[in-house]
């Protein structure tokens, strides 16, 4: 067995068990380009042939269609494949910049028995990342950044498939059991767990799935889907009535084996990480909004269509639509005959700009104890907004009122001064700040922005929205103007910056159909980094 405390080591084991048994689905791996990852792609022969793929892929690429030239030549349909009808395995290089309708094509694939996959994952940033509904369909996933190249190893010689191998009847009970401590949703995940199992035990020349070959594969399938920490004081389960028979205690598996395993393979910035994690399923690319055109842009399929609007023909798309039917429209010799059916026109997908809104608590409660951070942690997010180009505007809310102290601009110094010079003290308009986020949200879609907005506060609202001094009121006031943020369709974060998690924000964010991050005790780094990872997410 090699050494699962080394990444490496555990990429060759996920290699050797996806070739015995494909149903795993594959290997994410997340490599730059050098020696290491050139070390592991040698050693994916046991895969068979490897067919590679990438970004710009179209569906014509994949799933095939007509072969103009062929055609034209043979007066009658000529079909091609798609590289997704070949045998064997595939590659994905460059995940993280796979688009969301390659990854949901990619997945189909796999659902339906393609593959086994290895996904390389190249992302240099903390935001870079593979699409996660593909990566949710491989069992195992590799982090080799920074490993390096002494000692690599080999892909040790195994079954060339999985033969039949006996598993506990508590096998499942206990890997799902184990699931729900961590966190763990996912249907497919105790299933790759089961079957590394088995194919662990395979690979040791076992009839019967040990405990140790259960905690491995939990360890292995299960540590980076975890999505919180599991309690270190759990109780243990109570006795059960019938005790089991000595000669079955062999079959028992404890818990506290399984999740100690699992836990030796948690990432130590778990807290950091899940949050973006979380997050990242539900709010998408963490671009601007999609846009589809006939100038510009990443090129979509064409479409039937005709000259209009400034519409742009497709020449190749055309042809293709018009070949099949030559034999019977034209004489033998004669030019090709296209009808207005046959027209395809161009598509292209473009994103907007993004605006990042930014809405302060600077009440008193929030500058005792985290404006500080909370202006730390929005300076540091302003250099990462200024490199990927977007807007930015701030909004603070005090004393009875919110006040917009930076339009929409991309000027980094501007902002930062205008940040530093923010005062604290007063009540707490949250209602306010919420309405001046609004507005900010409709003028940018006006100018064709996608806006975001990112609500920092403890959570204390005690001013209503008329600015008296009315806590029930003011409480009321926020509701429904976090009501009329989900309903204009803005998207929206809400970070509870307060010593402690405030259940009320948790209820504002669900009414703002937008996500709640509580960061209690976090510095101006961690807010950085968890509020960063959450609007890429």
């Amino acid at each position: 067995m090699p050494d699962l405390t080394q990444p490496y080591d555990r990429a060759l084991l996920a290699v050797t068990l996806v070739a015995m048994d494909p149903g795993l689905g594959g290997v994410a791996v997340r490599a730059r380009a050098g020696p290491v990852r050139n070390a592991l792609a040698g050693q994916l022969a046991p895969w068979g042939r490897l067919t590679r793929l990438h970004p710009g892929l179209t569906d014509d690429d994949l799933f095939g269609g007509l072969d103009l030239t062929a055609t034209l030549t043979a007066g009658q349909p000529v079909l091609r494949p798609g590289l997704l009808s070949r045998a064997g395995a595939f590659e994905l290089t460059m995940a993280e910049r796979c688009p969301v309708g390659l990854a949901a094509r990619l997945s189909l694939a796999l659902d339906q028995g393609a593959g086994p996959l290895v996904m390389w994952d190249e992302g240099a940033e903390e935001d870079e990342r593979a699409p996660v509904a593909l990566a949710e369909r491989l069992a195992f996933a590799v982090d080799l950044t920074g490993v390096g190249v002494a000692g690599l190893g080999a892909v040790a010689p195994a079954p060339a498939r999985l033969t039949h191998v006996a598993l506990p009847d508590s096998a499942l009970t206990d890997i799902i059991s184990l699931c729900g401590r961590l966190g763990i949703d996912s249907a497919r995940a105790p299933l790759f767990a089961l079957r590394c199992a088995r194919a662990l035990a395979a690979l040791g020349g076992r009839d019967a799935v040990t405990p140790d070959d259960i905690a491995i594969a939990a360890a292995l399938t299960l540590a980076h889907r975890a999505t919180q920490l599991p309690p270190d004081d759990a109780e243990p389960p109570p006795p059960e009535e019938d005790q089991p028979r000595p000669e079955e205690q062999d079959l028992i598996i404890p818990q506290d084996l399984l999740l100690e395993a699992v836990k030796a393979f948690l990432p130590p910035d778990l807290l950091a990480r899940l949050a973006a994690g979380q997050l990242r399923t539900a709010r998408g690319s963490g671009t601007g909004a999609v846009k589809k055109g006939n100038r510009r842009g990443r090129p979509l399929p064409a479409r039937p269509g005709g000259l209009t609007g400034g519409a742009r023909i497709d020449l190749v798309a055309t042809l293709r639509a018009a070949a099949p039917w030559q034999p019977m429209r034209r004489a033998p010799g004669g030019p090709l005959r296209i009808l207005p059916a046959d027209l395809r026109v161009k598509r292209f997908e473009d994103r907007s700009d993004r605006l990042l809104i930014f809405a302060v608590d600077a009440s008193g409660s929030q500058a005792l104890t985290r404006l500080a951070e909370a202006k730390g942690a929005v300076e540091l997010l302003l250099a990462q907004a200024y490199a990927r180009r977007d807007h930015v505007a701030l909004i603070a809310f005090r004393g009875t009122g919110a006040e917009v102290l930076l339009p929409p601009t991309r000027s980094l110094v501007q902002t930062k001064r205008r940040l530093a010079a923010l005062p604290g003290g007063g009540g707490t308009p949250l209602a306010a700040g919420l309405m001046a986020a609004l507005a900010q949200a409709d003028g940018a879609r006006r100018r064709g922005l996608t806006p975001t907005i990112a609500l920092l506060t403890d959570g204390r609202a005690n001013i209503a929205l008329d600015g008296r001094a009315d806590r029930p009121q003011a409480a009321a006031d926020a509701l429904t103007a976090a009501r009329a943020l989900r309903a204009a369709g803005a998207a929206a974060l809400v970070i509870d910056t307060g010593q402690r998690a405030e259940p009320q924000l948790a209820t504002l964010a669900r009414a703002m159909g937008g996500a709640y991050l509580a960061l209690p005790r976090a510095d101006a780094q961690t807010l950085s980094r968890s509020l960063s990872a959450a609007l890429d997410a």
